[in-house]
């Protein structure tokens, strides 16, 4: 896999420092209020793992699996493959993200989870495009792990069709691989 990647962005420790810090930022305004993290699979399970034991206070846990894919193609139209189990209605959420990209399944989620009428919801993610934004996709994060240039990346949860996740660090695919 390692020849594969032009160069390393984010390095594993620098991953683990700054999911720490994330942590404690989350904690600071979370600590009290037991806040439901819902992750949205798959790529935030890397990142959610660790996330989630450097979180230092009660909460809970829970997923959401959403796709707009049939086989390879995309259909453009956003589909619920998992569900949240916890009841949200007056709960503090935190969205849990691998990347926010053009932010439509972001933008999707997060306008599901309010039909579920949480007290507040605000997202956690670990890597921010804001280059690659789809121009009505008007959410912000809320808390951000790193902001990254407009370059496939992969690793530490990220994916290039289903390959790659399990890379310690973030890194970017060489073009000649994708192409």
């Amino acid at each position: 896999m390692e020849k594969d990647i032009a160069q390393v962005l984010i390095s594993q420790q620098q991953l683990q420092e700054r999911i720490e810090a994330l942590a404690r930022e989350v904690m600071a305004e979370y600590g009290d209020k037991k806040p439901v993290f819902v992750g949205v699979l798959k790529g935030v399970v890397v990142f959610y793992t660790d996330f989630i034991r450097a979180f230092r206070a009660p909460c809970q846990m829970d997923f959401m699996w959403v796709s707009s894919y049939s086989g390879t193609q995309s259909t453009g139209k956003m589909l619920v493959r998992q569900d949240v189990t916890e009841d949200l209605k007056g709960r503090h959420v935190v969205i849990l993200e691998d990347i926010f990209d053009t932010g439509n399944s972001l933008n999707f989620v997060y306008q599901h989870l309010l039909t579920k009428e949480p007290a507040s919801i605000k997202i956690c993610t670990l890597l921010d495009k804001p280059a690659r934004r789809a121009p009505h996709v008007t959410l912000k994060a809320d808390f951000v792990g790193f902001e990254v240039p407009d370059l496939f990346v992969v690793g530490y949860g990220l994916d290039y069709n289903e390959y790659y996740r399990n890379l310690p660090y973030v890194g970017v695919l060489k073009p000649e691989v994708y192409q």
